[in-house]
C-alpha cells in the first residue's frame, strides 16, 4: 500500500520553500498572492504574483498573506498553501502529511490557524515545528545531544533567537526586527533625505546591493543609482544613494536583533552559555546575508558568530529531516495535529 507523501513547508513572510521527503527541496517561491478585489478571484500565486507587486491596476491587489511570521489573511493563506501542496503532490493519490515551520513565540490561536489553513488546503494531517529548532537541525547542530547550541534565524517578518539542548528549546525570543523592517527603514530614509518614493522591491534591491550592518565599514560598498517618484513633482526621478546612509537607516533594526540575542543569553543556564561560547552562535535566514552582520553581533555579545552554510534553506532542510520522525509525532502530538 502506498504511504501518503510527506511535505515540509517553510511558510515565510517573504518566501515559501517546499521540501518533499525523498526528493529534497522542490520549490522556492515568494509568499505573494494576487487577486481581483471586485470578484475575489485569485489570479496568481508565488513568482507570477511577485512580478505584479507595485505594478497592478486598481482592480488587482498583489499582497503577502503572512505578516511577521503569522497568518494575516486567512483565506488568502489557504489559497497559497493549497497552491504549494497541489504543486508538490500533483501525482500523489492520497492527501499528504504536511509539516510547517512557525515562529517559536506564536500563540495557540495562531498555531491553530496554520493547522486549519493547511488542512483546508488539502493536508491529511498537519504538524508544526518551531523555526529556530528546524534551523538548528538544518544547520547541522547537535540538537539532541547534551550540549547547548544557539541559533538566530533572521527572516523577512521575524528574527527568532533560541538556545537548544537535548532535543528542545531552552529559551527563545521572537523579534519583529527582520528583513521587512530593514526595507521599511530604507524606504523611510530615502523619502526623508531625497524626497523620493520607492517600493518594497527597490528597497530590498538596495539592501542586497549596498546594505551593511556596520556603519564604519559601509563606505567600502560605495553607492548606487535608485529610481523612484519625486514626492514634490510626482515625476520619475533618479538619485544616487550612499551605502553609509543605508547602514544608518537600518541600525535600529540591527540593534533590536542584538537586544533579543542578549536577552536570550542572559536567561540561558550557565552550562549552556559556556557551550555557546565554545561553539559560537549560528545565524540563518535571508537576513544573515547582510554584509558585516556576523562581526557586528560578535562585537556586541562577545561570542563567536558563524553564518550557516545555505542559510536561506536551513529551516526547510531541518523540517525535511524532521519528516523522517513524523510517525513519532503522530503518536506524541496527535491531539495538537488535529
Amino acid at each position: 500500500m502506498l504511504k501518503p507523501q510527506r511535505i515540509g513547508i517553510d511558510l515565510g513572510t517573504a518566501n515559501t520553500i517546499v521540501f518533499i521527503d525523498g526528493q529534497g527541496i522542490v520549490y522556492k517561491e515568494p509568499s505573494v498572492v494576487a487577486k481581483n478585489i471586485h470578484t475575489g478571484e485569485m489570479l496568481a500565486v508565488g513568482k507570477e504574483a511577485f512580478e505584479m507587486l507595485g505594478r497592478t491596476p486598481g482592480s488587482i491587489v498583489a499582497s503577502r498573506p503572512m505578516k511577521e511570521g503569522v497568518i494575516a489573511d486567512y483565506e488568502t493563506t489557504v489559497v497559497m498553501i493549497k497552491y504549494f501542496i497541489k504543486k508538490a503532490s500533483k501525482y500523489a493519490i492520497q492527501k499528504p502529511y504536511v509539516m510547517i515551520c512557525v515562529p517559536s513565540g506564536i500563540t495557540e490561536v495562531e498555531k491553530r490557524a496554520v493547522i486549519d489553513a493547511a488542512r483546508s488546503a488539502g493536508a491529511k494531517e498537519t504538524f508544526l515545528i518551531e523555526e529556530p529548532f528546524a534551523a538548528a537541525i538544518g544547520a547541522g547542530l547537535p540538537v539532541h545531544a547534551p550540549t547547548g547550541s544557539m541559533v538566530v534565524d533572521i527572516g523577512g517578518g521575524t528574527t527568532d533567537v533560541a538556545t537548544i539542548s537535548l532535543g528542545g528549546i531552552v529559551d527563545s525570543r521572537v523579534s519583529y526586527a527582520g528583513g521587512d523592517r530593514m526595507d521599511e527603514a530604507i524606504i523611510h530614509q530615502i523619502r526623508r533625505d531625497y524626497s523620493l518614493t520607492i517600493g518594497d522591491r527597490t528597497a530590498e534591491i538596495i539592501k542586497m546591493t549596498i546594505g551593511s550592518a556596520d556603519i564604519d565599514e559601509a563606505s567600502r560598498y560605495g553607492s548606487m543609482e535608485v529610481r523612484g517618484r519625486n514626492m514634490v513633482s510626482g515625476l520619475p526621478k533618479t538619485v544616487t544613494i550612499q551605502a553609509i546612509d543605508i547602514a544608518r537607516a537600518i541600525q535600529s533594526v540591527i540593534e533590536d536583533i542584538i537586544t533579543s540575542i542578549k536577552q536570550v543569553l542572559e536567561e540561558t543556564p550557565p552550562e549552556i552559555s559556556a557551550d555557546v561560547i565554545n561553539h559560537g552562535i549560528i545565524v540563518t535566514g535571508g537576513g544573515s546575508l547582510l554584509r558585516d552582520l556576523a562581526s557586528v553581533i560578535s562585537k556586541e555579545v562577545l561570542v563567536p558568530v558563524i553564518i550557516a552554510n545555505d542559510p536561506l534553506e536551513c529551516v526547510v532542510l531541518g523540517t525535511g529531516e524532521s519528516l523522517k520522525n513524523i510517525d513519532v509525532l503522530k503518536r506524541s502530538y496527535r491531539n495538537e495535529a488535529r
